[in-house]
């Protein structure tokens, strides 16, 4: 092993180093091209943990919501149905 090998073998895993292994397997050509896939990684992350959590928190938050809509129906015509029309063949209407 060469001796940059065996330093970097030795090194601490300091937080950055665990959340870029978290995101998944190192891309790029080389330590600081793997680090600015990493971070786009975990920018993408954040933005989708960031949209779910407010979805879940409107869900949270209007989930025994007891609002009742009333509709006044004397101001409603009747509704008739449409005459029937022959079929000619096979989904074909005259």
């Amino acid at each position: 092993m060469s001796e940059k090998e065996n330093q970097n073998m030795k090194k601490k895993p300091t937080a950055w180093r665990l959340i870029a292994k978290s995101l998944g397997e190192k891309s790029g050509k080389d330590d600081r091209e793997a680090d600015k896939i990493a971070l786009i990684r975990l920018s993408m992350f954040l933005s989708i943990f960031i949209t779910n959590s407010f979805i879940v928190a409107n869900a949270l938050r209007h989930w025994n919501d007891k609002t009742t809509v009333y509709v006044d129906g004397t101001s409603c015509s009747t509704y008739q149905t449409p005459p029937l029309r022959k079929m000619n063949g096979v989904l074909e209407f005259e």
